[in-house]
């Protein structure tokens, strides 16, 4: 296995939309949504596993959340796990966790990845990685990875590219735009124009390469994180980051550079992704019985003339639904919701509504 891959993944989110079975204290990358013995981080990091060296792989969380990681994940070292002392979005993360590889190894090529996704076909996945890192490896490229879309989804951003591709790869396109959540109407041209894909939050590049970037598009940023280049990996690094993230302003790594740099290109990929944003999401993955119910677990809930429910409950609860149609039913942390799955865009507004008037103890 290449010694210069490296594999940086992001898991400090909160994943408010699948509120209340993710909470602030435990959120949706440290839960096993589907039952299948794995939470979506050990999941993520299995996956990795298969590109990158154990020792290469980098977990970036809060600091919150340092002790969930050890717990599901006792295989990797302290120096693999990067505690961030306050939200900053994924720039900072991002300029955090390249820095301190490029300090291990400068030849590093760089894999960065959300905790909490999923991914049905793993090999077509692994070549779309592969086929990215060999192109960072040779060029100064930023690569993300674009899915190919299959309905105008309003959720998710989209990637225009052109038919100009890299020099000795015709898979890799360069990008034209990006747009973020586009509404319906134009989600549907978008997916009638073809060359408009999914903005997958994956990244692909060199140390170098993205060093470069951070120091022309952020260069302040790129100033405080070249600062640490003497404590990465020493006992002297927690100090310096918890000074460092103060400076730092909350920016994510599309706004703050790949919409701005003029060497981003994208892989069109298709690997039956999903990003598990919404409920909704989790309803399309799960399975479903023959009337559109997915229920997890199934052993103790009882369906009459119910159909296109999700339902998600403790195990141990005996549960008995009757004329539902189309709702989400989830129970945890001694709080249950029940919604409109059409109307689960409001399950944010709720959350901010339940800790306005009761603190943070449902939350």
């Amino acid at each position: 296995m290449n010694k210069n891959r490296y594999a940086l993944i992001m898991a400090g989110g909160v994943g408010s939309r699948f509120w209340p079975v993710s909470r602030t204290e435990f959120p949706k990358q440290f839960i096993d949504f589907f039952g299948v013995g794995k939470t979506l981080i050990q999941s993520t990091y299995d996956r990795f596993l298969q590109i990158c060296l154990p020792e290469n792989i980098f977990i970036v969380t809060n600091e919150s959340y340092v002790d969930l990681i050890k717990e599901q994940l006792p295989q990797l070292g302290e120096n693999q796990i990067l505690a961030e002392p306050m939200m900053r979005n994924t720039a900072p993360c991002i300029a955090y966790g390249s820095s301190k590889i490029a300090e291990l190894n400068p030849d590093a090529v760089i894999v960065v990845a959300p905790s909490d996704h999923t991914i049905a076909n793993q090999a077509a996945f692994i070549n779309a990685i592969e086929t990215s890192m060999e192109v960072a490896a040779q060029t100064d490229c930023l690569i993300t990875l674009g899915i190919k879309p299959n309905r105008p989804d309003t959720g998710y951003g989209y990637i225009q590219y052109t038919d100009e591709v890299l020099v000795g790869n015709s898979e890799v396109h360069k990008v034209k735009t990006f747009t973020e959540k586009p509404n319906l109407e134009l989600a549907k041209s978008f997916l009638q124009s073809g060359d408009f894909l999914w903005n997958a939050g994956i990244f692909i590049w060199s140390a170098s390469a993205i060093n470069r970037a951070l120091q022309r598009h952020l260069p302040d940023m790129h100033e405080i994180f070249t600062g640490g280049r003497t404590v990465y990996n020493t006992d002297n690094e927690k100090a310096f980051i918890a000074n460092a993230y103060q400076l730092c302003t909350n920016i994510s790594i599309d706004f703050g550079i790949m919409e701005k740099a003029d060497n981003v290109f994208v892989l069109p990929s298709d690997f039956g992704w999903s990003d598990l944003g919404t409920w909704a999401s989790i309803y399309e993955m799960a399975e479903k019985d023959y009337v559109g119910n997915a229920v997890i677990p199934s052993e103790q809930v009882m369906m009459y003339d119910s159909s296109n429910c999700m339902v998600n409950v403790p195990k141990e609860k005996l549960v008995i639904l009757q004329g539902m149609h189309d709702y989400i039913v989830v129970e945890e942390n001694n709080t249950l919701l029940i919604c409109k799955r059409a109307e689960e865009q409001n399950v944010k507004n709720i959350v901010a509504d339940v800790k306005a008037k009761f603190g943070g103890k449902f939350i």
